[in-house]
């Protein structure tokens, strides 16, 4: 029987070449892939929706690595995405014998995306895959020249799409058709799209040229500041964030508490000097109940420590602080 792995990000698209391909008759195995920057989740829920299997591939070292000077650039954001896209099929044609399939499948659009997915980079990535004769796109096949698995026979083409452009609707009449009903928003999984994230992604990687994947978790949480060269402060916004970041927290990094009032934890990472453990203190009073006193105690020492030392400060105000934001 005929067999191919899909390339499943969590995504409509890739669900319904999936299913499209399933639908002639192919056997078919989900293939996602999570990393620093997604997640295998949406995906599992959406191989349940067409019922198909799903093996999870964590790249996370390796796409990190990649991540930080991708060959073929960035897009809007800090989205690799041509060399994202050509690193998991590579992983999944090093499946094809282990699994005993045929091809790959990737639910790509042309010019969906106009520097990720017009004809030249839909080229690139198969090219750089090591795989360019496996590969099958379903939702825009007739518009591409047909694929060696079309040629002989063990795909009909005439049961795939031509779908070309942004527009979301034949994606949406085939979802009612088959009943998916529930699936993210385009791109929605990935944070390296998020333009939030990417900046301070981007200051990570200029700041900290041995960052490792660990080190990406807690950018996900809390105010960032870029106090100095050498110092970054992060400010949690409530307690269950601040609980969330506990266990991130770097042996050496500090940690900043008002004494007498509630509010942000703070933590100040890198290699700080005394402007920069006074200006976290401030950040710290700004954002406590105590931000209106013109003077209050901030509780501060290494993670590593067992004993907090005594800063007194002036809670910083907004105008003093917003040069800093990440």
């Amino acid at each position: 029987m005929t067999r191919a792995l899909a390339l499943v990000s969590g995504g409509l698209d890739s669900i319904l070449a999936a299913k499209l391909v399933k639908d002639q008759g192919i056997d078919v195995i989900g293939i996602c892939f999570k990393s620093a920057f997604f997640s295998h989740e949406n995906a599992v829920k959406m191989t349940e929706q067409i019922d198909i299997p799903l093996k999870v591939v964590d790249f996370t070292e390796e796409h990190f690595e990649m991540v930080k000077n991708p060959k073929h650039g960035y897009g809007k954001n800090m989205n690799p995405c041509i060399d994202c896209h050509a690193m998991m099929m590579s992983y999944a044609g090093r499946l094809l014998e282990e699994l005993n399939a045929d091809f790959i499948i990737t639910g790509e659009v042309l010019n969906q995306r106009p520097m990720s997915q017009n004809k030249s980079a839909l080229d690139i990535v198969k090219k750089e895959s090591g795989f360019e004769d496996k590969i099958l796109r379903p939702l825009c096949a007739k518009n591409l020249e047909p694929t060696k698995m079309e040629l002989e026979g063990l795909v009909d083409r005439e049961k795939l799409e031509s779908i070309s452009g942004r527009s979301r609707k034949r994606q949406m009449e085939l979802a009612k058709a088959w009943g998916i009903e529930e699936y993210p928003s385009p791109a929605g999984g990935c944070k390296l799209t998020e333009p939030n994230f990417s900046n301070r992604l981007k200051d990570l990687l200029m700041h900290n040229k041995d960052a490792k994947p660990q080190d990406v978790e807690i950018l996900r949480y809390g105010r960032h500041f870029r106090v100095s060269e050498r110092a970054k402060v992060i400010s949690t916004r409530e307690q269950s964030e601040a609980e969330i970041i506990k266990p991130l927290i770097n042996k050496n990094d500090y940690v900043f508490i008002a004494k007498d009032f509630t509010g942000s934890m703070v933590i100040l990472q890198g290699s700080p000097e005394e402007e920069d453990i006074l200006l976290a203190g401030r950040i710290c009073g700004r954002y406590s109940k105590g931000k209106d006193q013109d003077e209050l105690e901030i509780k501060y020492k290494q993670n590593s420590d067992k004993t907090y030392n005594i800063l007194k400060v002036k809670p910083a105000k907004d105008e003093d602080i917003v040069q800093f934001l990440i």
